[in-house]
């Protein structure tokens, strides 16, 4: 079984992609606690783009990209017992975080990362590091689930403990952005969003968003989070842009609020503001990467329940993948950018 896969493959600065051929993986030789999956489509994220483009000097040399991906089981090991062959199925993050507490040892069971990510057209993964996809979603959309979905909720009902009719204030109009608004407004809460583009705003709105600001109008937006909250502030920041946005969340947030730091989208510096505001307001700070497998499974059940289709912004082939990069990489996409494979 014969299958192509594509790979970083380093240069002068950065990694380029290479599409390569893989060896065979014969049924007879899948390891007994593991699955051979038929990969569909995969989805990106601004991760992906920061190993491309080394910003954070991580080894990828030679590693397959993309921590999330969808398929279809083609094959299972000696000792699988709860899956089959045809089962349509989602990759997990970090391959070992199966509940909590979350351990330093899972960092080196990520997939796209230390391991082989989705970017290929076979994956063989452990029984344990899968969950079902929703039945209601095709492989495209159920690719874009492993990390920004479940990042979203992590964030929002995991360590934020949402509640109806909270207002939540998401930065953005990328992966995790769009599904915080998705998941907020399905709990019947308020949201406010940040883009730059108007027409990404506009389209937000179609989606629920209560209020919309732009930040490049109004660079110290947070005055405009107070204006629509009767000066009180949001219960929850979903904060995916790091040390250049997050004087503006903490002038956003309400008193005894919650804060996500998810992102590093302005850069892994250091926040040139003070921190007193998180004591004076008594603030929860969680930091955020991902999420566990449980988590996984229980947010895929609340989807289906809710019928929560993902937004995808644009599908390329699999021939295409450095041009999805590349679309990625512009920061012109609303919503996930996903490889068909």
């Amino acid at each position: 079984m014969a299958y192509q896969s594509w790979v970083f493959r380093s240069n002068q600065a950065s990694y380029d992609l290479k599409l390569k051929p893989v060896p065979d993986i014969p049924e007879s030789r899948i390891p007994p606690d593991c699955v051979l999956i038929r990969v569909r489509a995969i989805a990106l994220n601004y991760r992906d783009i920061i190993a491309w483009k080394n910003l954070a000097g991580r080894h990828v040399d030679g590693r397959v990209p993309a921590s999330d991906g969808a398929g279809e089981i083609v094959a299972c090991g000696a000792n699988v017992r709860q899956w089959k062959a045809g089962d349509r199925v989602a990759g997990c993050f970090f391959q070992t975080w199966q509940t909590e507490p979350f351990e330093m040892r899972h960092h080196k069971n990520d997939l796209g990362g230390t391991l082989n990510g989705m970017l290929q057209e076979f994956i063989c993964l452990p029984e344990t590091g899968i969950v079902r996809i929703p039945s209601h979603l095709d492989f495209e959309q159920a690719a874009t689930l492993p990390c920004a979905a479940l990042t979203a909720w992590y964030s929002l009902v995991c360590r934020g403990n949402l509640q109806s009719g909270q207002k939540v204030l998401c930065l953005g109009t990328g992966g995790v952005s769009i599904f915080a608004l998705q998941i907020a407004r399905a709990m019947d809460c308020e949201v406010i969003i940040t883009s730059s583009d108007t027409d990404k705003l506009q389209r937000a709105k179609q989606l629920g968003a209560i209020h919309t600001i732009n930040y490049r109008e109004l660079p110290q937006w947070s005055s405009e989070v107070m204006r629509h909250t009767d000066e009180r502030g949001v219960d929850h920041v979903v904060e995916v842009g790091g040390p250049g946005t997050l004087e503006q969340s903490m002038k956003s947030v309400a008193a005894g609020g919650h804060i996500a730091l998810i992102g590093v989208l302005t850069g892994f510096g250091a926040p040139a503001t003070s921190l007193f505001p998180l004591l004076a307001r008594n603030i929860r700070l969680n930091g955020i990467y991902v999420g566990p497998r449980d988590q996984f499974v229980q947010m895929n059940a609340f989807m289906e329940r809710e019928q929560l289709v993902p937004v995808i912004d644009r599908v390329y082939e699999m021939p295409e993948a450095p041009d999805a990069f590349e679309y990625l990489s512009s920061g012109k996409h609303f919503g996930k950018v996903v490889i068909r494979i």
